[in-house]
């Protein structure tokens, strides 16, 4: 992973300062959501569509200052909420940042399998004029996934998935933007195919609270109970990533921003 020069410091600062300089607030861009975003978000509302919280859009949307990413991608389109968070810091070329040094990628993808969805988020991407970098795939994940491998991908296997993705390779960054239901699946899958020194961002799932005890035997989980065994997956999921790669996390607002990391060899 690559950043930019001076914005996280000395180079010898530890493991623990890189993931906190990293996930910091950038200062520099505010809260302020843009506009074209806030349009978004009122149809999003009006849809009864739940976006991500502010705090943790601003948040990624920091980092993504902070990266000089080739290729970016986002999992979970939706009407393109995120996405104009993200055009606006790559594309804006008011005064206030002409001097910042944010480079946008050489290529954005943008993962959204409904048709509708993905019409808006032409839309959007022409609205900003980035034909020529950033385009929305109309296909799930795990089709976009299955295209490389019918098996998980282990990290020897990327080279082979990179001959016949449909994503532009090496994949530097991936978003995910789900469902809580599906982060999970979503985030290996990612974590797979990122190249090494990339990195996954995503909300960690809501903390289970309460004893909603076990389901019986041949019975389906209630959905408390499932969102308990879905956390149980994600700790498990954090557990094996730790083992080799790194993990930061950020305490937000509106939920907890992680990052994952991926180590070379």
């Amino acid at each position: 992973m690559k950043v930019r020069e001076g914005d996280l410091g000395l180079p010898q600062m530890t493991e623990i300062e890189f993931l906190d300089k990293l996930l910091d607030e950038n200062l520099d861009l505010g809260m302020e959501e843009p506009e074209i975003a806030a349009g978004i978000g009122e149809q999003m509302l009006h849809m009864d569509m739940k976006p991500l919280p502010r705090s943790v859009r601003a948040r990624i949307r920091d980092v993504c200052s902070r990266i000089i990413s080739k290729n970016v991608v986002l999992v979970g389109g939706g009407i393109g909420h995120l996405s104009a968070w993200l055009f606006d810091l790559w594309c804006d070329s008011r005064e206030s940042r002409e001097n910042s040094q944010i480079e946008r990628p050489e290529s954005f993808r943008i993962i959204e399998p409904g048709a509708r969805f993905g019409v808006v988020i032409d839309r959007l991407i022409r609205r900003y004029d980035a034909e020529s970098w950033a385009s929305v795939i109309q296909k799930s994940w795990n089709e976009v996934i299955a295209e490389g491998s019918s098996e998980n991908l282990s990290e020897i296997a990327v080279n082979e998935f990179a001959k016949t993705s449909i994503l532009p390779m090496p994949i530097n960054m991936i978003i995910i933007d789900m469902p809580e239901g599906e982060r999970i699946q979503a985030v290996k899958g990612a974590f797979d195919i990122v190249t090494p020194g990339g990195i996954v961002l995503v909300q960690e799932p809501a903390v289970p609270t309460g004893d909603v005890g076990s389901p019986s035997q041949g019975e389906r989980p209630t959905p408390a109970q499932s969102k308990v065994i879905a956390f149980n997956k994600w700790i498990e999921l954090v557990k094996r990533v730790n083992e080799k790669h790194s993990i930061g996390f950020t305490e937000l607002t509106g939920g907890t921003l992680v990052a994952l990391i991926k180590k070379s060899d």
